[in-house]
């Protein structure tokens, strides 16, 4: 392959620009890449398949090992790389491959899917073999090569698995019951709405073991998924501009690199901005010329997980309808490094894949699912949603998306605002979906909740709105598309700060994004000041935390005492106490809200002086919050010097500003964005370490410290705009 390469150093409003031509076969016509000061690509070209084709070529460039990573990882080629250790990994990733009507997989998501696919992995093997089998330094330290794709690749199930995650609490609610009894856990681990939670027959809870969630989290644990995610939206009548303002900041595992990739796509046809994932062609949340949107998850109950009747004579058939029937099995073999490949076999029932078989009770374990569905695969709808133009478009679209479940958030520039629950949901008639179920056919799924019945808003008249995984069912909602939901408090600071009596710009949304105040913290504080603690080390205890804001700042003490002083009352207050740290906080606090003689607190206060003082001493003034609560960025290799940390960083699971993980932060909000639709280059936005995975880049970590600091920087979308900051400037020819 033939390159054309020419450096320029040219003086733009006072950045140094780098130009660079690349000839690359594939392409039609050439196309531009800008790249501006934050390390965004902003891609311009004549037709789609030239502009899909730069899309892969430069997510390959900038994000090669991550993108090679993640496609192992979804399409079960881990051992081919690192080895046996990965063997049984990829075994239970193949399950989860797309085995259906090619047709109707690639059409469900947008008519022209395939052929964007088929271009954006042209792109990426394009990059990959323009190295000439030199390895990017990350293959030089992992000492393996990169793998050329195929479309196929991109519609890998792994990853929308992570998401959804409705069958890991079946597993853990079915050991709970069996082991603390019924009653226990609907006391202790309430859904919503209320429903009897009542153990199917036929089902023996006990035998649900610990080996079905090890060989679920095998392959899950491998994948980056949701800690949770905000986003709001107000009217013309709520902004300075009179137009509406969006802000949406998902969160996800705080890797390096991020793992959201920002990108800008321009062509006859297509006009976006926003972020989505590497592996990925377009954006999944950002905007176009004429509406923006952001997401969080919804938490729709997609999964189920079905206990089959093995036969005790012939292992290979279970019990369906009243016969024996044979499961179907795939025998494949499979690649591993430094050793012969291995033969494998995969195994499914009409309800899907077998991801545990318990031969001594006669058993096996089949995982229906959503992502089973064509059109599956998380996110690739949004190639339909970014082309709408309006609200009925957007509405429409969503009908195409099926996983994960998303309360997506909406503006467009004629001044409406909405919400609207996208993903299928499942019809059970005769039973919740909270516990496993026998396989033998009477607990089978009745098609899916018509999309145009599942949750939305348009232009209400409070006009806003919000969400943050919170319960978002109507009033007399009838139908039942899940039970469990996200804690209400972020969604709950969302709504004190958005009434309050103002006009909000972009730089109020940015700093709501960063909001740390903890609506549990207040409620905790509430129950204390009704509390006598005598005098001693117990007063002045108490007295630090009535006397804080609430906020979890990095440097707060009294958010650690708070903190530590919350996570022992579980155990105090609810029996079983095996059970009581998985209560809810909710639960806890509405317990607390209850109680007449708050003696529990005197016990708990001592534990949590005592601890706190035996683990950072007894000054108090290391009693920081950033203790307990610091932030590393790993990489995948774990090699020091292209980490990055720790950090200290306030938040906590239940602020707007998420600090998800436990002993330390390992989630939040990896990308965040302030849509003013009044003018697009007034957006802003943040994407956390930087655009680059390449460690010697030097948009690898730049734009970590703003991350850190609250800052944004421009979204600009306009051409103009994109000029005015471009540094480096990259031509694709033919």
């Amino acid at each position: 392959m033939a390159f054309e390469r020419s450096l320029i150093l040219l003086g733009l409003l006072g950045l140094a620009m780098n130009a660079e031509t690349v000839r690359l076969p594939g392409l039609k016509q050439p196309v531009e890449i800008l790249r501006d000061r934050w390390g965004v690509p902003h891609v311009y070209a004549q037709n789609a398949d030239d502009l899909f084709f730069a899309n892969g070529y430069i997510n390959a460039r900038d994000r090669l090992f991550q993108l090679d990573l993640w496609r192992r990882i979804g399409t079960g080629k881990l051992a081919e790389a690192v080895g046996a250790s990965a063997v049984e990994r990829d075994r239970l990733a193949r399950l989860f491959l797309f085995r259906g009507d090619w047709n109707a997989e690639w059409q469900s998501y947008s008519p022209d899917t395939r052929s964007i696919l088929v271009a954006f992995t042209n792109g990426i093997n394009a990059y990959i073999r323009s190295l000439n089998g030199n390895r990017p330094i990350e293959f030089r330290q992992a000492a393996y090569d990169p793998g050329l794709w195929t479309p196929e690749d991109c519609v890998a199930r792994i990853a929308g698995l992570s998401i959804t995650r409705n069958v890991a609490k079946e597993i853990a609610r079915a050991q709970d019951v069996a082991r603390f009894g019924l009653a226990s856990v609907v006391r202790l681990e309430p859904v919503f709405p209320d429903v009897p939670l009542a153990p199917p027959p036929g089902v023996e809870l006990s035998d649900v073991s610990n080996d079905i969630a090890r060989a679920l989290s095998l392959i899950t644990s491998a994948s980056p998924f949701g800690h949770g995610s905000n986003n709001w939206v107000v009217d013309g009548t709520r902004s300075v501009s009179g137009k509406p303002l969006l802000a949406s900041d998902p969160h996800r595992d705080l890797l390096v690199p991020s793992f959201r990739r920002t990108i800008h796509l321009s062509a006859p046809g297509w006009n976006v901005i926003g972020a989505g994932e590497p592996a990925l062609p377009g954006i999944s949340l950002g905007h176009n010329d004429d509406i923006a949107f952001g997401f969080t998850i919804t938490g729709v109950d997609q999964e189920d997980l079905y206990v089959e009747k093995l036969n005790p004579k012939k292992a290979d058939e279970y019990w369906y309808h009243g016969a024996w029937k044979r499961i179907e099995i795939i025998h494949e073999k499979l690649p591993v490094k430094a050793s012969a490949p291995r033969d494998i076999d995969l195994r499914f029932t009409i309800h899907g894949p077998v991801i545990y078989e318990d031969r001594a009770h006669a058993r096996a374990y089949a995982l229906r699912w959503v992502g089973n569905e064509p059109g599956g695969a998380g996110y690739l709808s949004m190639l339909a949603s970014s082309r709408a133009k309006n609200w009925t478009e957007f509405r429409a679209s969503l009908a195409r998306f099926k996983v994960p479940s998303e309360n997506m958030a909406y503006a467009d520039r004629a001044g409406n605002i909405g919400f609207a629950v996208a993903g299928f949901a499942p019809v059970r008639k005769n039973w919740t979906g909270l516990l496993p179920v026998p396989g033998t056919g009477e607990f089978e799924w009745n098609g899916f909740v018509p999309p145009v019945e599942m949750p939305a808003e348009l232009n209400p008249p409070r006009h806003w709105l919000a969400t943050a995984n919170n319960n978002i069912l109507p009033a007399g909602y009838r139908h039942a598309i899940g039970y469990e939901w996200g804690p209400p408090f972020r969604v709950q600071r969302i709504a004190e700060l958005l009434q309050e009596p103002k006009k909000f710009g972009v730089s109020d949304f940015e700093r709501m994004q960063y909001d740390v105040v903890s609506i549990p913290a207040r409620r905790f504080q509430n129950v204390v000041r009704k509390w006598k603690p005598g005098p001693g080390p117990r007063a002045a205890a108490v007295q630090l935390v009535l006397n804080w804001n609430a906020s979890t700042d990095a440097t707060s003490v009294p958010a650690l005492i708070c903190e530590v002083w919350m996570s022992k009352l579980p155990v105090a207050l609810f029996t079983p106490s095996e059970l009581a740290p998985k209560v809810q906080m909710e639960v806890l606090l509405s317990k607390l809200e209850s109680l007449t003689n708050l003696s529990v607190l005197g016990d708990t206060l001592d534990e949590t002086l005592a601890e706190l003082t035996r683990y950072l001493g007894p000054d108090k003034s290391r009693w920081q919050w950033l203790r307990a609560n610091n932030l590393t960025f790993l990489h995948p290799l774990n090699k020091p010097e292209w980490n990055r940390g720790p950090f200290a960083r306030g938040g906590d699971s239940f602020t707007i500003d998420a600090a998800g993980g436990a002993r330390a932060q390992s989630a939040g909000a990896s990308y965040r964005e302030v849509i003013d639709l009044s003018d697009w280059d007034k957006s802003t936005m943040t994407n956390v370490p930087g655009e680059v995975g390449d460690p010697t880049s030097p948009h690898y970590s730049d734009l970590l410290d703003d991350w850190l600091k609250g800052r944004y920087h421009p979204m600009p979308f306009s051409r103009k705009a994109v000029e005015a900051v471009t540094t480096e400037r990259i031509t694709l020819t033919p």
